[in-house]
């Protein structure tokens, strides 16, 4: 078998008022290369901390098609590169069962079609909101009904461009999850529907002016923000630094902020520079800003 790279993008689920269903992809990427092995040999190429055995989320997605299909998976050796930030909102698990089900596939001759990977890897994940704009790009809308996926993408309008502050300090899934309320207003649950249904046009159709309130959410963000130190004043930096909408992404802890490409320098600058007063706030000693699109194609396989 020659070696198989797989890349996968980063994702920012939720969007604000899409909780549980809305996610679009963007462009910092995740890596991993397979080969036959003697043995099972799994390594970072950029150093981060992984596991190395069989509990890896990469190795497990991998077995888990082998398994699908009732194939015995050879020993392997995986490389991974990992620039998307682990457990701050950006798609690191999602990332990860993507490139583990890709590269299992190619390694099989591809025998799962697009629907039944993006089947298999929501159920490993338990909802499609990373997985499906991981696998597919641009923003999705999915639902997971009766062991089916359902989704349907867009193309995010390319002269919109996205800042991803990320903070120094971790937020988990399960965490995040467990500050949400058993029961909601049924105002609330209005309040969101009618923001979701406008997603797509603000983020593909041009209709930015639909952007500040279709981000608008009661559902999580009012939950998770306080877990988010420094969270309230980046929402309120980026707004006077020129976002068009600003939205916890997925979980948390990072906070994306939307904005015009015609005046992303000056939007960039302005974030940048106001990030650097923020730092050592409320328990957060630092914010990393990352500049990206979003990104229209998906994981590939090479």
């Amino acid at each position: 078998m020659k070696q198989i790279k797989v890349s996968v993008p980063a994702t920012s689920a939720n969007v604000g008022s899409g909780f549980d269903a809305v996610g679009l992809a963007v462009t910092l990427y995740n890596t991993a290369t397979f080969e036959e092995s003697d043995k099972l040999d799994i390594s970072a190429a950029d150093g981060t901390r992984i596991p190395r055995g069989e509990s890896n989320l990469i190795y497990r997605s991998a077995k888990s098609l082998f398994d699908r299909v009732g194939k015995r998976m050879p020993p392997l050796r995986i490389v991974q590169t990992n620039p998307i930030p682990m457990a701050r909102g950006l798609g690191s698990s999602s990332a990860c069962i993507i490139a583990g089900l890709l590269g299992a596939n190619r390694m099989l001759g591809d025998v799962l079609d697009t629907q039944e990977l993006l089947t298999l890897a929501t159920a490993i994940e338990g909802h499609p909101d990373n997985v499906a704009p991981a696998l597919l790009g641009g923003l999705t809308t999915s639902v997971f009904e009766g062991g089916q996926v359902y989704s349907v993408k867009r193309e995010v309008d390319p002269s919109l461009c996205f800042a991803a502050v990320v903070p120094d300090y971790k937020l988990l899934t399960e965490a995040a999850r467990a500050a949400l309320p058993g029961q909601i207003p049924h105002r609330d649950a209005v309040y969101n529907l009618s923001r979701a249904a406008l997603l797509p046009a603000a983020f593909c159709d041009g209709r930015h002016d639909l952007l500040p309130i279709a981000t608008e959410d009661k559902l999580h963000q009012p939950y998770r923000i306080p877990l988010m130190p420094g969270s309230k004043e980046v929402f309120a930096l980026a707004k006077e630094c020129g976002a068009l909408a600003v939205y916890v992404s997925g979980a948390g802890s990072t906070v994306m902020a939307v904005a015009e490409r015609s005046g992303a320098d000056a939007f960039y600058t302005r974030l940048e520079q106001g990030l650097e007063a923020l730092e050592g706030l409320d328990g957060c000693e630092a914010f990393t800003l990352l500049r990206l699109d979003a990104d229209n194609t998906g994981a590939t396989v090479e």
